[in-house]
């Protein structure tokens, strides 16, 4: 797992967006390691305002990517919006636990489930790890939220939907997991918002799954 801890600049490469709201800040790396699943606190250059974002590329891309959302009265987000290439970012990290070790990876089926732009960290550990045994299950509202889903093999890959019938489940996340079967020995990543997890969590063990094979990172 990568320990070191920077506090550096990074000139913005690429902003790509992915719907009106939400959008890919593609930076300059400048060599640093991080492990799937951890996250960086990012600011603009100078400034005073500064969020947790986790690490959207995979480990062997040569620069770093964010997931952004625009929040509506943001103190941060509205000024990423307006960021153009070249412009710098101040960042510190990596840093972060929310990570799958490779004893995990080689020895347990995963199930990985995320609202929202909470699918950023699961993207960085399923580009960094080809061979893992794994479900991803992402909950939106429609379906121009369901974030790069052509980058997920479909079996792999669940899309559930809650304002519209696009995607592969017309529901909640919750909703999904109540009706699906898991072996004991399954590992749970969790990642969005606080209420998700916890209602999550419940099911989980409403269906005697341990609590110690689940694993989450809040959003909010």
């Amino acid at each position: 797992m990568a320990t070191d801890y920077y506090h550096s600049i990074h000139k913005i490469e690429e902003i790509e967006f992915l719907n009106s709201t939400t959008f890919i800040i593609k930076m300059e790396r400048k060599g640093i390691d991080f492990t799937p699943g951890q996250h960086l606190v990012v600011g603009k250059k100078g400034e005073s305002e500064f969020r947790q974002y986790s690490l959207y590329n995979g480990e062997d891309s040569n620069y770093f990517e964010i997931l952004v959302k625009e929040v509506d009265d943001g103190a941060l987000t509205p000024k990423l919006k307006k960021l153009q290439v070249g412009e710098e970012l101040e960042i510190n990290g990596p840093m972060g636990y929310f990570t799958i070790s490779e004893n995990r990876r080689k020895n347990h089926p995963i199930v990985m489930i995320a609202t929202g732009t909470g699918i950023a960290p699961f993207k960085s550990m399923i580009a960094s790890h080809k061979d893992m045994n794994y479900k991803l299950i992402h909950g939106v509202r429609t379906i121009d939220e369901a974030y790069e889903k052509v980058f997920y093999p479909k079996k792999n890959y669940t899309l559930c939907t809650t304002r519209d019938k696009n995607g592969d489940f017309h529901g909640r996340v919750t909703d999904f997991i109540k009706d699906q079967k898991y072996s004991k020995d399954t590992l749970f990543y969790l990642c969005g918002n606080s209420e998700m997890i916890f209602d999550a969590m419940e099911i989980l063990k409403d269906k005697g799954l341990n609590a110690n094979n689940m694993f989450a990172e809040v959003y909010f």
